[in-house]
């Protein structure tokens, strides 16, 4: 059989693909395909860096440029960053170290207080028992402020973290109550030795001495912690400066974000309760007291009776005049320059001029200063 041209030439080819065998056919595996990941699974793996808060010193535009930080969303503790005095800081040294003579003077004149009133056996009535206890309460109040305001002084810008600056506060507000409740109590002390003399020896007792000066340090802890514990819970956000020398709740609730209307009614109420009624029962005893003094028959008498109350009054006019306007109204259009002046009053200048007070204004004090410190020969020389 003759084959034509065209089939001459593609009939090898056609016999080469006879021979090749089909292939065989694959079989693919298939997995799935995973789900796209979330875009905040996706963030998350990416490490951040941490955004560093701006100084104190920072104009107000970088404070508001920072976001938003609470301690609800936040697993590190934030710093507080006390700001007392940052609007004179060419003045900084020379408060320092005003500061640390009056802190200095402090721990001196109430320490000799309570040495003179627990060793001498002149100064065993409840009055000096009492003014040991207020001078134990002055040295508690300022080892708890003074060492603070000076680092604050001297190193602006340090950091407090918020468990320093709770504990600060809870021991400043327990140390306030403490005081004016013995204030209270003093006051009370002196209308019943000039009012009812005769029955002053049996109701002022040890026992209740004894009795009411644990009242007066352990009352105002339930107040304090509660307080503490309260204004702690709120969210604070944005920058952490505090403009004060100490944490105290008129400075912090500045920088809650949340709706503060019933703390703040409940402190109005502690401080008429803390504050305000101890005030009051203290001007009756004083109205009682002077009475009693201008019905006395001799000059001397109403002298001796007067000078024993004018101590306890100037101490009480200093320390509710200043107490008694920062903790009644503490978020009130104030200025912070202010606040802090009326708190310096209450805090370092108050407990520096109570053993003053007491001390300048009694020959009792003074006799039992050279007793003690000169010998019984020399006490003439003493006093």
């Amino acid at each position: 059989m003759i084959k034509p041209p065209e089939l001459i030439l593609i009939y090898p080819y056609l016999e080469f693909a006879a021979t090749i065998q089909p292939p065989v056919p694959l079989t693919l595996r298939t997995q799935p395909i995973p789900a796209p990941q979330s875009s905040s699974s996706l963030l998350s793996a990416v490490p951040r860096k941490p955004q560093s808060m701006p100084p104190f010193w920072a104009p107000s535009s970088a404070l508001s440029a920072l976001p938003l930080q609470t301690n609800q969303n936040s697993s590190q503790e934030l710093e507080f960053v006390l700001l007392g005095f940052a609007h004179v800081p060419t003045l900084r040294p020379m408060l320092a170290t005003l500061f640390l003579v009056i802190f200095l003077i402090t721990l001196l004149g109430n320490a000799i207080i309570v040495m003179l009133t627990s060793l001498d056996p002149g100064l065993r009535s409840p009055m000096y028992f009492f003014l040991r206890q207020l001078a134990l309460v002055e040295l508690c109040f300022s080892l708890d402020v003074a060492p603070r305001l000076l680092v604050t002084l001297l190193w602006p810008g340090r950091g407090v973290s918020p468990t320093g600056c709770a504990l600060q506060m809870l021991l400043v507000l327990s140390c306030v109550t403490s005081e004016c409740l013995l204030l209270t109590i003093m006051a009370w002390d002196r209308f019943l030795a000039i009012c009812r003399p005769l029955r002053y020896g049996a109701i002022m007792s040890p026992r209740l001495c004894h009795l009411l000066a644990a009242t007066c340090w352990l009352a105002g802890v339930p107040v304090a912690l509660v307080l503490t514990i309260w204004l702690f819970s709120f969210p604070f956000c944005g920058p952490r400066g505090v403009r004060h020398f100490l944490c105290d709740i008129a400075p912090l609730l500045s920088l809650v974000c949340a709706d503060t209307r019933v703390f703040e009614a409940s402190v109005l109420a502690a401080t008429v309760l803390v504050v305000m009624a101890p005030f009051c029962l203290i001007s009756t005893s004083y109205i009682l007291i002077l009475v009693a003094v201008l019905r006395m028959p001799s000059a001397s008498g109403r002298h001796k009776a007067l000078s024993t109350c004018a101590s306890h009054l100037i101490v009480v006019i200093l320390f509710y005049g200043t107490a008694g306007v920062i903790h009644s109204r503490p978020k009130a259009s104030y200025s912070p320059e202010s606040k802090q002046v009326v708190s310096l009053s209450y805090t370092m200048v108050t407990p520096m001029l109570n053993p003053l007070i007491y001390s300048l204004r009694n020959k009792e004090v003074k006799a039992a200063f050279g007793r003690v410190c000169c010998g019984g020969q020399g006490s003439r020389l003493c006093e």
